[in-house]
């Protein structure tokens, strides 16, 4: 089901490339990041081409809650931790300025998107210690923030922490006219980039630019960069509620049966159930939302449901910067995690910044170069073994499931002469075959119950139940329907 920013908000059509072009600067990726930084280069006097493998704000951006602010659940006692008082207090800077430049935009653009102020709070249900250490950090940090023991939800907690002069909007409302001042080839699918030549090679032609920014939310190619090495994708769900107490403000639980609520108009929009990516094969996501909404909200009835996608960094924090210290030319802006609205402004105030040789103080932190032996191989060495996992099961693991073992409405990986077919039935009983193995860099995929795909658990790459791409690394002109034509026959 769409999302209601999706339901509400249509753009212009744009033609796809048509011919090789050459360009000062180039965008790939059409979603908010993307649109954020050709707008800030255009306010600067640099032009620039986006281009999208579909439609622009198709991806990640029309999913979002839309939460604009700097509070991102349990961070600043960390990074005062891992990397110091100064660090820490210019993650928190910048992204309370880009508050602050959404509002300026929407000034100076005069645009209609629901903007509206109101605080923001993360909230704990059984342990008071975690927020007043993050309260203590965020005064250290000079954070306008309060400590409280009650919220204006239906639920009980133990302790909330309340950031203060935060927001909300319409996403799609607000890029919308954004969008329209910018010079955009829909339907143009990237597919490599000749870093030597600066060349951008697309299905529709080459594209020669001095600079090249890659914001496709996850990375499409591999090296330099490594950033397959250095992140994972999580999945969250959402609920848009009517029939729910109205409150104010945006609020976000630290525990897994604490949740994330925010209104829009007459809606409470209700997220959690969170996922990595290709670990939903029961499907229970929208069911556990469905059950807790119940519980909290009695009354309510179900309007719309969606989910988004967020690339985690081994840090937590954005990489924003160079792609790779071999690849001056070449920029990137991804791993916001679940803050994407706050990310994509600072993805676009510093790369806008370094493209016109402005020193931005804030970049350290975010640089993509960055390591950070304590803070990174934890979570580096788990996201190795969750990927070695799932490559060795593509390679050696035969499943002991047949067809007559999938039901109607189902998705399962069989065995077929001991060899791993990818099947999902359709409620007539209509078969649908693909390969298993994700063409980004050979991990076993797993089928999403709750949306009728089959995810990548190691970098997030999506396909439909037919091996259509979705979204993830994997590139755009590749899918898993070159292996349904070849084994179709089997079950027909």
């Amino acid at each position: 089901m769409e999302s209601i920013w999706k339901s509400e908000v249509d753009f212009k059509k744009r033609k796809s490339l048509d011919k090789d072009i050459e360009c000062d600067t180039v965008i790939i990726g059409g979603g908010i990041a993307g649109l954020l930084i050709g707008y800030m280069l255009k306010e600067c006097g640099i032009e620039s081409i986006i281009i999208d493998a579909k439609l622009i704000c198709s991806g990640n951006t029309k999913n979002t809650t839309a939460k604009i602010t700097s509070q991102h659940e349990l961070i600043y006692d960390n990074l005062i931790k891992e990397f110091g008082e100064e660090k820490a207090k210019h993650y928190a800077l910048v992204n309370e300025e880009a508050i602050k430049k959404y509002k300026e935009i929407i000034e100076k653009e005069n645009i209609d998107c629901d903007f509206k102020e109101t605080d923001a709070y993360v909230y704990s249900l059984e342990e008071n210690k975690p927020i007043e250490d993050e309260y203590n950090a965020a005064i250290k940090l000079g954070i306008d923030a309060e400590l409280i023991s009650e919220i204006p939800l239906p639920i009980q907690i133990k302790k909330a922490l309340k950031f203060k002069h935060q927001a909300q909007f319409n996403p799609l409302e607000f890029l919308k006219p954004i969008s329209e001042k910018l010079t955009v080839y829909e339907n143009t699918k990237a597919t490599d980039i000749d870093i030597h030549n600066n060349v951008v090679v697309t299905d529709k032609g080459y594209i020669s630019a001095k600079r090249i920014i890659v914001a496709t939310h996850y990375p499409f190619f591999n090296i330099p960069g490594y950033y397959f090495l250095k992140m994972h994708q999580e999945r969250s769900y959402v609920l848009g509620l009517e029939n729910a107490s109205d409150f104010d403000g945006m609020y976000i639980g630290i525990e897994d049966n604490g949740y994330s609520y925010r209104t829009y108009k007459d809606l409470v929009l209700f997220g959690g159930a969170n996922q990595r990516t290709g670990e939903n094969e029961q499907g229970t996501a929208y069911e556990t939302l469905r059950k807790a909404a119940k519980e909290i909200f009695p009354n309510c009835k179900e309007r719309y449901h969606w989910s988004a996608q967020d690339c985690v960094s081994l840090d937590n924090i954005p990489y924003i910067g160079h792609y790779s210290t071999k690849t001056p030319n070449i920029y990137v802006a991804t791993g916001f995690k679940k803050w994407g609205m706050t990310s994509s402004m600072v993805s676009a105030m510093i790369i806008s910044d370094m493209i016109r040789g402005i020193d931005n103080e804030y970049a350290d932190i975010f640089s993509p170069s960055r390591f950070d032996l304590s803070a990174s191989m934890k979570n580096a060495g788990n996201d190795m073994a969750k990927t070695a996992k799932n490559f060795i099961a593509q390679k050696i693991h035969v499943p002991n499931e047949y067809l007559d073992d999938v039901k109607n409405g189902e998705g399962k990986i069989i065995n077929y002469e001991n060899k791993k077919v990818g099947v999902y039935k359709d409620v007539k009983g209509k078969i649908y075959t693909v390969s298993t193995k994700c063409p980004h860099l050979g991990c076993e995929l797993k089928w999403n119950a709750d949306e009728f795909t089959w995810d990548c658990p190691c970098h997030g790459s999506r396909f439909d139940y037919e091996g259509k791409w979705i979204e993830g690394p994997a590139k755009p002109t590749k899918s898993l329907k070159w292996l349904y034509k070849k084994v179709r026959w089997l079950y027909e």
